[in-house]
């Protein structure tokens, strides 16, 4: 296997290797650029995006800043929109769903580090001088809101047409149809038809 196939296939692996290193400094050039632009670039932004994503439905929309550790292992669905900050770290595929909304100082984190620091540590292998990693994907599912400053771990699955509050560390898989917040995030409540916005009269 090559170091990008153990990459994705969640094995320990060298980041250090040639191929990597070329596409991190790809999507960070990329992201650069990106985070350059003005409103009136939206074709700009998007083209920018496009050479890196893995996968993208029609219409998304990131707002400055963001950045990638790859953009190659993400794919985005339909009607995706990122507010400010947004960091995915897509060492392991990151999947999002259709009708997702990311609040502002969003991450997605798919590597994992060993826990004992002799194993974390940046030290001499056969290949070079580099730190032990490996990754576990992120699927957000379909009509997911993740509120300010929501973290994703890696290995995590969100259902479909969950909310997550803000400041959450999600480190479980969280159902479909739910409210979920909290450090660790955990499930709150189901979603019912007395969440609607239409039954507040305070707000009309």
């Amino acid at each position: 296997m090559t170091e990008r196939e153990k990459m994705i296939a969640g094995k320990l692996y060298n980041p250090t290797d040639p191929e990597l290193v070329a596409l991190r400094k790809k999507v960070r050039q990329a992201c650069i650029d990106f985070n350059k632009t003005n409103e009136d670039e939206q074709e700009t932004r998007f083209a920018l995006l496009h050479s890196v994503l893995k996968d993208h439905k029609k219409e998304f929309y990131f707002e400055p800043n963001v950045r990638f550790d790859y953009g190659c292992n993400t794919s985005i669905g339909e009607n995706f929109y990122a507010n400010y900050n947004s960091v995915i770290l897509d060492v392991a595929p990151v999947t999002i769903g259709d009708n997702v909304m990311f609040g502002p100082n969003v991450t997605i984190a798919t590597p994992v580090h060993p826990l004992l620091p002799e194993e974390r540590a940046i030290q001499q292998y056969s290949d070079g001088y580099y730190d032990l990693e490996y990754a576990r994907p992120i699927t957000i599912g379909n009509n997911v809101w993740l509120a300010s400053g929501v973290i994703v771990n890696g290995g995590v699955t969100i259902g479909d047409n969950a909310v997550i509050g803000s400041g959450s560390v999600v480190t479980k898989d969280i159902p479909s149809g739910v409210v979920a917040a909290g450090v660790p995030c955990k499930v709150i409540r189901k979603l019912t038809p007395q969440d609607s916005v239409k039954l507040r009269k305070d707000l009309f």
